[in-house]
């Protein structure tokens, strides 16, 4: 009997897809709630995936991705997802390839460039009359001198 090598893959959006090899996974103790086997199984996962060595990742993507400032990414570049907000193992894992599946797919959307623009003749007008409100007040307050 042959056995058969399935690779299965993360599907991200059309264009990207992260193959399982690039991903690990860590089963820890859970901070949560788990009754009797609160201190016996380790149902919590923490997934990692490397942005920075990842062939899967387009490399605008990987860019806005590690400019983010996400705190979940490391200075090497290893992107870790804690899951522990079930009790089982396996909705841990399914809750944390969700949430990265989430977090690439919100990076692979290219910002819109912002269209400079100039202000508006009665914005102008405003900042006018409000400086010249203000150094009238500023005027008032200097005490009175008696060569005026």
């Amino acid at each position: 009997m042959q056995a058969r090598l399935t690779i299965t893959m993360l599907e991200i959006t059309a264009t990207i897809q992260i193959p399982e090899q690039e991903l690990q996974e860590r089963f820890v103790r859970s901070p949560g709630p788990g009754g009797q086997n609160v201190n016996k199984l380790a149902t919590a996962v923490q997934l990692s995936l490397d942005l920075k060595r990842s062939p899967s990742l387009p490399e605008p993507v990987r860019e806005r991705l590690l400019a983010s400032g996400d705190r979940r990414i490391d200075r090497d570049g290893v992107l870790t997802i804690h899951a522990h907000r079930f009790r089982t193992r396996e909705r841990n894992r399914v809750d944390a390839r969700a949430r990265l599946a989430e977090c690439i797919a919100r990076a692979s959307v290219a910002p819109r460039p912002r269209t400079p623009t100039k202000p508006t003749r009665a914005a102008k007008r405003r900042r006018i009359d409000e400086k010249t409100r203000r150094g009238r007040v500023k005027s008032l307050r200097r005490p009175i001198s008696d060569t005026d």
